[in-house]
């Protein structure tokens, strides 16, 4: 059932799903890692994903939340884990129990709260790290990183049957890899992407571009918390990522008019890499 917008590309083994615009709704989920980023609505098709992490409690990005919740019970399904701003819980909490009193059904989730710093084990092969962003509230990033574990140098040489003599021995034979998946801004100003600079490794950024148009005041889009594309022209040699998704534009424009401002001043270092979202 199509019930909100949803666009879809895949890169590599991962689906990422959603549609974000300013003021307006994001939402973001990706699959295969069973999590998802944001609330500012809630397509059917993505109740099955059990793990969210809000970035910050602007309405467009948690205002489905209690519908995602409902959604879930009522299909007999496990209650979803919610990670957000810590400061937010308590809030937010008393915001499902005031739905639960107006609706007279319960709203059963794990509220979850997170700060700057913080990990997430998803699995034993995934972690989530939390980053600081800046926005008008208090609000956070979210780094999806690949653990592996890789064999110590010093036993490079040795064959099969001596590493396993070594770790019989009681001697830690490999040390964890970690290398940065994808990578999740919500709003913020560039600053949010400085903070944590294994956003511009990550293999996957999916993060916002809010304003295109040379006629909007820096100054203003800085205190609104937000970024702009000669952000990311300014920084242009820091990105590494694969594939860079530019999403929550303003209302303001229309696709072709993004895709007309981009094009004509993205450099061709960022050009084959950046997809806009619209």
């Amino acid at each position: 059932m199509k019930n909100l917008p949803v666009k879809t590309l895949t890169h590599g083994d991962l689906t990422i799903e959603g549609f974000s615009r300013a003021a307006v709704q994001s939402y973001w989920r990706i699959p295969e890692l069973k999590l998802g980023f944001d609330l500012g609505a809630h397509p059917w098709d993505f109740m099955g994903t059990p793990n969210w992490f809000v970035t910050h409690c602007h309405m467009d990005h948690i205002v489905a939340l209690p519908v995602y919740v409902a959604r879930r019970r009522m299909m007999k399904m496990d209650p979803p884990k919610i990670y957000l701003p810590a400061h937010a819980v308590e809030t937010v909490h008393s915001i499902l129990q005031a739905f639960t009193k107006l609706d007279r059904g319960r709203l059963p989730c794990d509220l979850i709260g997170v700060k700057p710093g913080d990990e997430i084990q998803l699995n034993r092969e995934m972690v989530v790290t939390v980053g600081e962003t800046r926005h008008t509230v208090p609000s956070l990033s979210y780094l999806v990183w690949q653990r592996r574990n890789k064999l110590k140098p010093e036993f490079a040489e040795l064959t099969g049957e001596q590493i396993r003599d070594v770790r019989q021995s009681g001697t830690e034979v490999s040390h964890e890899v970690r290398i940065p998946l994808l990578g999740y801004t919500g709003d913020t100003r560039v600053e949010g992407l400085d903070l944590t600079p294994a956003l511009y490794q990550c293999k996957i950024l999916i993060t916002e571009m809010t304003f295109v148009s040379d006629d909007h005041s820096q100054d203003k889009i800085r205190k609104n918390g937000h970024m702009h594309l000669h952000d990311f022209i300014d920084r242009a040699e820091k990105f590494e990522n694969e594939l860079i998704i530019a999403s929550h534009f303003s209302t303001r424009y229309n696709y072709h008019q993004v895709k007309k401002l981009v094009n004509a001043a993205i450099p061709d270092s960022l050009a084959e890499r950046l997809h806009l979202w619209l």
